[in-house]
């Protein structure tokens, strides 16, 4: 309780005229006096003195890389929907996880752990059953969203002592990873990238045209399953920064929007990563100061960038033809 209420503390701190000044309560420094002084450089000043900002940024920037390579793959192939399927049942495993720590005193278990099993396992029912079963794929992919939330749902209220907060799994909690989980996401960053980079010519070629990657001798089963098993370790990454519902908005409005000044897949990744970079450093930065969150924010931010690009594409064209 103690390193919780100094972390709630620490969390609240505010510079003012470069000194700390620590409130009782985010409420109570969220006033007209303070809202005058919402400054950027303020986060900065933060940022070099507390621990937790450095790990959430580094957060932040790690997510960033996988997403912006596997968004790439996920937008280009149109599976956006199978990635929502993948993040929501990720809560089953989060679930699964917390519980087996707290009920049977594993206490080395953690729920990234169980994130990463459940995100893996529903990619290979998805991609084997839709294939082979000849199933819908559609079908296929709503019975696993909701049987994830539902088991998710039910292991977070049996955990004993309820110390599992669902909020956080939902909407994220960048700000509460720890240097220890960051060791975890680093090397679940360094797998999705290291075999996306790796078999980039074979995943190309089964985005853009699977018939002609038959052709040419390539497993296009086996590297479509790749691909959903990449797709679920990068959903895990994303939910510690914007949470389970959100992640489609990350993992594909950097795309959408680098999509429109790339030409090919490779300038559309560099592109993605730079910009998801951007977008999760500035949501973190922009939320600091009034103590929003930073997921939220961050999702705001790109959805607001990829609509005045949408608009900004065709505002030339609409000019064009007003004049004609």
């Amino acid at each position: 309780m103690d390193d919780a209420r100094g972390f709630q503390r620490y969390k609240c701190a505010r510079y003012e005229c470069g000194e700390p000044v620590f409130s009782r309560s985010c409420e109570t420094e969220a006033g007209p006096r303070c809202a005058s002084r919402i400054h950027v450089s303020e986060f900065i000043h933060a940022l070099r003195a507390q621990e937790f900002l450095q790990v959430a940024l580094l957060t932040g920037l790690l997510a960033s890389v996988a997403c912006g390579v596997v968004g790439s793959y996920v937008v280009v192939r149109r599976i956006t929907y199978l990635a929502g399927g993948i993040a929501h049942c990720v809560l089953g495993g989060l679930g699964a996880a917390q519980y087996v720590a707290v009920a049977w005193g594993w206490s080395w278990v953690h729920p990234l752990h169980g994130a990463t099993v459940a995100a893996l396992l529903a990619a290979v029912i998805i991609g084997v059953v839709s294939r082979r079963a000849r199933q819908r794929e559609d079908t296929v992919i709503g019975a696993v969203w909701a049987i994830g939330m539902a088991l998710g749902v039910l292991f977070i209220a049996c955990t004993p002592g309820r110390q599992v907060d669902p909020m956080s799994y939902l909407f994220g909690s960048i700000l509460m990873v720890t240097p220890n989980e960051l060791w975890l996401l680093v090397a679940l960053d360094v797998v999705v990238v290291g075999v996306g980079l790796l078999f980039y010519h074979q995943l190309l070629a089964v985005c853009f045209d699977e018939e002609f990657a038959w052709l040419r001798g390539i497993r296009v089963e086996a590297y479509y399953i790749l691909l959903l098993c990449l797709t679920a370790l990068t959903v895990v990454l994303l939910v510690s920064v914007v949470g389970i519902v959100m992640v489609i908005a990350l993992l594909t409005l950097p795309v959408a929007v680098a999509g429109h000044f790339c030409k090919t897949l490779w300038q559309l990744m560099v592109g993605s990563v730079l910009l998801s970079m951007v977008l999760t450093t500035a949501g973190l930065a922009l939320s600091y100061t009034p103590n929003l969150p930073a997921g939220a924010t961050t999702i705001l931010l790109a959805g607001a960038l990829y609509v005045l690009v949408v608009i900004g594409s065709r505002l030339p064209a609409a000019l064009r033809r007003t004049r004609a």
